[in-house]
């Protein structure tokens, strides 16, 4: 089983809607018995909680259910446990690059490294409008296709 995880800041907006997605195509390809995904946040703000509502409401616009995922932070056994981190923002990359154990063989990557823009970040859409949000799917989107192409060519 291909593990994948991805990871934000709090774990309420970009990364959750990351896992939907993701979660959504594996489905569609008939994968989810070959890939399985998670999210996390870098901090504990939100330990417990269900995606932003906005968060929610424009992933379910395009079909994503986020309702049932619920918050938690990224714990030192997930260097273990997932054959790739997913790192919304270039801040998100260096700091898991720099928890990351010399022994883990995690896949750290940026989100849009998937859809060939490995230097774009996925902005933090909690402090601005729904524009934001529609934004972040956007890239979420095309960076997922581009994972689930590389995943799919996994043996």
């Amino acid at each position: 089983m291909i593990q994948v995880l991805f990871v934000c800041t709090g774990n309420i907006c970009r990364s959750p809607s990351g896992e939907g997605v993701l979660r959504r195509m594996i489905d569609d390809a008939g994968l989810s018995d070959r890939i399985s995904v998670d999210s996390c946040g870098l901090e504990g703000w939100h330990i417990g909680k269900a995606p932003d509502e906005r968060s929610q409401a424009h992933a379910l616009k395009r079909g994503y259910e986020l309702s049932a995922l619920r918050a938690r932070k990224l714990s030192p056994d997930d260097f273990s446990r997932f054959d790739y981190m997913i790192a919304m923002d270039a801040g998100h990359l260096r700091d898991l690059e720099a928890m990351k154990p010399a022994i883990s063989t995690t896949d750290i990557r940026m989100m849009m490294a998937y859809a060939g823009k490995p230097e774009r970040d996925v902005p933090d859409p909690y402090y601005d409008g729904p524009e934001a949000f529609e934004l972040a799917l956007d890239l979420i989107e095309k960076g997922c296709r581009g994972l689930l192409t590389q995943l799919q060519g996994r043996p």
